[in-house]
């Protein structure tokens, strides 16, 4: 046994896999709830496409989802905080074609 897990008999031992590891892009989320739970789908939605699929669901208890939500709170602040602040795609004018070949009629 690690010596630190003989000091830490709580320690939680987490591992990943190749797959999982590549992780899924994502460009929009959608969240619903009820009152039982949070649901997050993580959605790559590519232009120029009429139809996207979601790529990854989660699914929390609302103690989780706000857990969730204090620590994306704190990782922004701390991103900004090194790098600058982050634009909203509100405050950036993007073309209609998203960069790829425009659309024709």
């Amino acid at each position: 046994m690690d010596n630190n897990q003989e000091n830490n008999p709580n320690q939680l031992n987490i591992e990943i896999s190749e797959e999982v590891a590549e992780g899924n892009y994502s460009n929009l989320a959608i969240i619903t709830h009820s009152h039982a739970e949070f649901i997050l789908d993580f959605v790559n939605v590519m232009p120029g496409t009429p139809k996207s699929k979601v790529k990854s669901r989660i699914i929390l208890a609302p103690m989780h989802a706000k857990r969730l939500m204090r620590a994306i709170v704190d990782n922004v602040n701390n991103y900004e905080a090194q790098h600058g602040t982050i634009n909203d795609l509100q405050d950036i004018e993007l073309p209609l074609n998203f960069g790829g070949p425009a659309a024709q009629a």
